[in-house]
């Protein structure tokens, strides 16, 4: 139960900080703001981040917790491809709608630079678990392909996934994250698809 506790005190300041920075701007958001829309407590916040900074590594967490949101949603009878592409859109639609263009431009150069932890490529992640829970079920059931690893098909899920991020950042967000990769995602993850073999007569 403290662990539950623990992951909600800890979403809801990552919750509060990224709703305040796309509606206010990073610069002009303080941590006294944060820890009011959080409902949590200063001690609350320094236990888990030592200033607002640590919070752009925090967005891998704001994701996750999408993540866990979407899975109950999962249409069971639609194929494991259509998943993938489900959660790809939902996820871009909420980048589109409530993540700072800016901002996540700074997380991926930190990521870029640092020298500790790349949490985006942690793959005790809900994300990266997710992915290969449902490239395995989708290779059992003969949907995608089974000469292909479930950890190389995550892979290039998620290799492309960030590409579009970043070339998104670079383009300065002039154009829909979600609709772009609505239309390129199949294109580039298509060949993973099984392709049906005609039944005999």
């Amino acid at each position: 139960m403290a662990k539950k506790n623990t992951r909600n005190t800890k979403s809801r300041i990552v919750s509060a900080a990224w709703k305040l920075f796309y509606e206010n701007g990073y610069d002009d958001t303080t941590v006294e703001e944060i820890v009011e829309e959080s409902g949590t407590s200063k001690g609350s916040f320094y236990h888990y981040f030592s200033g607002k900074d640590a919070l752009l590594s925090s967005l891998s967490d704001l994701f996750d917790d999408k993540y866990q949101e979407l899975i109950p949603t999962l249409d069971e009878n639609i194929d494991s491809f259509d998943k993938l592409m489900y959660l790809n859109r939902e996820m871009f639609l909420m980048i589109d709608d409530s993540i700072s263009m800016d901002l996540t431009a700074r997380m991926y150069a930190s990521q870029l630079i640092t020298t500790g932890e790349k949490h985006l490529l942690d793959h005790n992640r809900v994300y990266y678990k997710l992915l290969r829970q449902i490239v395995a079920e989708g290779q059992k059931k003969g949907e995608l392909r089974d000469d292909i690893s479930v950890n190389e098909i995550v892979k290039v899920y998620a290799l492309c996934e960030r590409a579009l991020i970043y070339d998104w950042c670079i383009s300065n967000g002039e154009y829909s994250l979600c609709q772009y990769a609505k239309e390129m995602m199949p294109v580039f993850l298509g060949s993973f698809r099984k392709k049906k073999t005609e039944e005999a007569l």
